[in-house]
């Protein structure tokens, strides 16, 4: 992949070409997990790497500073921009474990974002980039954000991202609990960040459920069973194939 930056100045660039070399060299290992195991067979042809008020402003109107395409990621390195976005989406909320959390939000965390959007061009996901993707999307994003933390986090990380998610779950489930996490992707970038975010949030432990308890840690089994719902015409809601109302 080639690698793109768009900053408006090179004291932009020099202040965060530490940490994109050191994501660059990462990226390249985590790709050849994904081409052994998770089927990355079409990659895309470049990462642009940006500050996170061009990512937000100029390139997209995303309000989140990681996105991907069919040819293109796109991503902040800004690790104190990300702690700042992290921290909005509490929307001010009395949360002062996780407000520790993410105001000491790491690098190693930050790098999972950018293989989670690696991981959107695996071909286990037949859904193309420029289809509609409002069809029970909360899969592909939810696995977008188990692979990458599960394969690149410590254990501990990994609980620890685990239970803050949990709990931004259940502290904000009486606002946006209402609707169904199939409805993930229908205006997914509409409303409040914590709505937004609440929607992988519940993707993410969704899929973990899946993966761990239901399918025994058995990734690939999960796979089979979603492309088996997809090849039998998407026939019903993908939550209510899982059962996981139960």
């Amino acid at each position: 992949m080639k690698h793109i930056y768009a900053f408006e100045n090179i004291e932009d660039y020099e202040k965060y070409e530490s940490i994109i070399d050191r994501f660059s060299e990462r990226l390249a290992a985590f790709e050849q997990t994904m081409e052994k195991d998770y089927a990355l067979n079409d990659k895309p042809k470049g990462v642009v790497w940006t500050s996170a008020e061009l990512a937000t402003s100029v390139l997209s109107e995303i309000p989140i500073p990681a996105y991907t395409n069919r040819d293109i990621i796109y991503i902040s390195p800004d690790l104190e921009a990300w702690r700042t976005l992290f921290l909005t989406q509490l929307d001010g909320k009395d949360l002062p474990r996780i407000r520790k959390f993410y105001e000491n939000y790491s690098e190693n965390h930050l790098f999972t974002i950018l293989a989670h959007e690696l991981t959107h061009h695996s071909d286990l996901f037949p859904d193309e980039f420029d289809d509609e993707r409002d069809d029970s999307i909360w899969f592909e994003e939810g696995m977008c954000e188990y692979l990458p933390r599960k394969l690149l986090l410590s254990n501990k990380e990994f609980d620890d991202i685990t239970a803050v998610e949990t709990e931004l779950v259940e502290v904000f489930s009486e606002q946006y609990g209402s609707r169904s996490i199939d409805d993930f992707g229908s205006g997914s970038y509409v409303g409040s960040l914590s709505s937004i975010m609440f929607d992988y949030w519940r993707s993410f432990l969704a899929v973990k459920y899946l993966v761990e308890k239901r399918f025994e840690n058995d990734i690939q089994a999960v796979f089979a069973e979603y492309h088996k719902w997809h090849e039998e015409g998407r026939k019903m809601p993908l939550t209510e194939y899982f059962q996981l109302d139960k």
